[in-house]
């Protein structure tokens, strides 16, 4: 994985100190509460869960350290093992101190102070865990993978099928392509993420699937997680196959989307903690549902919107590098979708591709766009795609960037 043994550790250690301190001061304050406000209940109170809340620090971390909080029905389960261990040793230990004798009459006691005393403590633990630990926990995590998605820049890309001009046309008119333009104009876009400080990454050979070098719609990334998709269509399945190991090899984690759901990759648009996803024809409501549920426990919120007059939505927008949403309007379904939203003058000026903070590739067909882009103070690198533009292809299409 490429979340680093550190920065678990560092995650399990924040997360468990957040769930100990807030849940030993709110079970203070709520024995102050239900005393009426009675000041010397404030110090026997924290006398007695003292070390309770000390145990239930351990007990959290080392449950965090295996992963315990990353998500909400794992997170209750942590805090309700939490919360019953610590409440009961957390009692213990000063009876054993005191001299008593481990007998029939003290496990009675203690296992009674979980429907007694005991009861708020377990309670909150369990809040706690599943709410501000959970999200301490994976808050830390992001933070991480951000910070190295600066450290490496890895747009992985696949070579053009050999029975490219094969691929599939659903809004445009099918015209021939120029198979030595196909290689030249995908090797120039390969050359434009070199030259701007990217390395990149070949999948493997696909001569029988036409559509596969718009790999960004077999894969989909956020922070460490990369998700598989599932093409909508029979044809393209096939893609998806041996490309695990390759994203393993980046030190992402991997996840599926499973049938009946259909996912692809250009129909999906991250700005910020904001995920765009199409309801398209190739991206159903199963899919969506899915990818809702792999990435909210990552804080990231999935908005639905509908895509009908063009493949995909990354087709119709895109986004700048400041979080400025960018499209052709006449093919954008409801502009009041986003937050922020730029039109352009030209329906190949709507994809860009992110390659710095004041850096986007552009396809060349989209003179006028380059120069709205610049005139905001953004660097514009331009290539020519126009063959891939044939198969309703954009710049987004052809890469997907590990960052």
């Amino acid at each position: 994985m490429s979340v680093t043994w550190g920065r678990r550790l560092v995650a399990s250690l924040l997360a468990a100190l957040t769930v100990a301190v807030g849940v030993h001061v709110a079970t203070v304050f709520a024995f102050f509460f239900s005393n009426q406000f009675t000041s010397a209940i404030i110090g026997s109170a924290n006398s007695y869960f003292s070390i309770a809340s000390l145990i239930g620090f351990v007990i959290i971390f080392a449950l965090a350290l295996a992963g315990g909080l990353r998500v909400w029905f794992t997170a209750v389960p942590a805090g309700l093992v939490a919360g019953i261990v610590a409440g009961i040793i957390g009692l213990l230990i000063p009876i054993l101190q005191g001299g008593q004798v481990l007998d029939g009459s003290v496990v009675a006691y203690l296992f009674g102070t979980l429907l007694g005393v005991n009861t708020v403590f377990i309670l909150l633990y369990i809040v706690f865990a599943a709410t501000l630990g959970r999200l301490v926990y994976n808050a830390v995590l992001r933070r991480g993978a951000s910070a190295r998605a600066n450290d490496r820049r890895i747009a992985i890309v696949r070579m053009p099928a050999s029975t490219y001009d094969d691929g599939v046309v659903t809004h445009l008119e099918r015209v021939p392509v120029d198979s030595d333009k196909v290689d030249e104009q995908w090797d120039a876009y390969v050359k434009a993420f070199e030259a701007n400080g990217w390395s990149t990454s070949e999948l493997p050979f696909a001569d029988g699937l036409p559509d596969s070098v718009f790999v960004e719609d077999v894969v989909a990334l956020f922070g460490d997680l990369a998700v598989i998709t599932r093409p909508a269509l029979e044809s393209r399945a096939p893609e998806v196959e041996g490309i695990e190991a390759n994203l393993r090899d980046f030190g992402l984690r991997v996840q599926r989307i499973e049938a009946p759901g259909t996912l692809e990759g250009g129909d999906i648009l991250t700005v910020g903690d904001t995920v765009y996803v199409g309801r398209s024809d190739r991206t159903n409501a199963e899919g969506v549902r899915q990818l809702r549920g792999l990435l909210a426990p990552l804080g990231y919120v999935v908005v639905a919107v509908p895509v009908t007059k063009v493949l995909h939505l990354k087709t119709a927008v895109t986004a700048l590098p400041d979080g400025t949403v960018i499209g052709y309007e006449p093919l954008v379904d409801d502009v009041r979708l986003f937050d922020r939203f730029r039109a352009v003058p030209e329906p190949e000026g709507s994809a860009v591709v992110v390659l710095s903070d004041d850096t986007v590739l552009l396809s060349a067909a989209a003179p006028q766009t380059a120069a709205l882009i610049e005139d905001l103070g953004f660097t514009v690198v331009r290539v020519d795609i126009s063959e891939f533009e044939k198969r309703e292809g954009c710049v987004t299409c052809l890469s997907v960037r590990v960052r």
